[in-house]
């Protein structure tokens, strides 16, 4: 099977409600995104499943639907879990800076949040999905999250 790999670079800040260390507090990484993207089984008729042209999806076309969705949605945000309870005080102060997402956010639940619930939005129709995604929170630490260990 080909796999097509294409990251994007994103700053967010978050913290770990429940973290035993330093990370329980706000503060931000350079977070390096990979997304993994095979092609639909039986969606082109080609022996490799590939398009026509020999691509699993254009390059360009995974950074317009997973790369800018990164940049609309979480880039120079405030990241935060929905139930963090001081997401209502930072929400006042900057509505439009803090997003959240339905875990805490850890590397390991984003990278999850963005293979189960974003990519499969962003991919349909394309003929192309995404089959893992690793988060890098630093250049010595990272978590991957691959669709065959969620299904």
């Amino acid at each position: 099977m080909t796999t097509a790999w294409r990251y994007h670079d994103i700053s967010t800040g978050h913290r770990v409600p429940g973290h035993e260390g330093k990370c329980r507090y706000l503060h931000g990484h350079n977070y390096r995104i990979h997304f993994a993207v095979q092609p639909v089984p039986g969606w082109w008729s080609t022996e490799q499943g590939l398009d026509p042209v020999g691509r699993v999806l254009d390059f360009g076309v995974i950074k317009h639907r997973l790369c800018e969705w990164l940049e609309q949605h979480w880039d120079h945000r405030l990241l935060l879990w929905e139930q963090d309870p001081m997401l209502p005080a930072l929400r006042e102060v900057d509505p439009d800076g803090v997003v959240t997402m339905p875990l805490p956010p850890t590397a390991e639940n984003m990278a999850h949040y963005l293979l189960t619930t974003i990519a499969p939005a962003k991919l349909r129709d394309t003929g192309a999905q995404c089959v893992a995604v690793r988060v890098e929170e630093t250049a010595k630490c990272s978590a991957e999250v691959q669709a065959d260990a969620v299904r």
